[in-house]
């Protein structure tokens, strides 16, 4: 249960990078509400899953959870290069991320 309340901690860090984005600055009112909002839920759920998890295991866990989503959703929602130099890295961390929790 602590694994699935981590990678959803980890979703929500992509739902809060991608509203920060269409916030411009915080200028737009709705996507910067929604930025907060899923900010505020994914650090709850972090916290959650540090009670049972190591802090390094559980952090490198949600960003990379994050930074791998945001970075695909980029692709797909936003047209960002989707080139092989991109790819790789993003496939490096995934498979970071599946090692870490095998290994804990």
């Amino acid at each position: 249960m602590t694994w699935i309340v981590l990678l959803v901690a980890g979703l929500f860090e992509t739902a809060w990078a991608l509203a920060l984005k269409q916030s411009y600055g915080f200028s737009r009112l709705v996507p910067t509400v929604l930025f907060l909002v899923t900010l505020a839920i994914s650090m709850v759920l972090l916290a959650a899953a540090l009670r049972r998890l190591p802090v390094g295991t559980g952090y490198a866990v949600w960003t990379g959870t994050g930074a791998v989503g945001a970075a695909l959703a980029g692709m797909v929602l936003f047209g960002e290069s989707a080139a092989p130099m991109r790819l790789v890295p993003i496939a490096l961390i995934a498979i970071g991320i599946v090692w870490l929790a095998l290994a804990e």
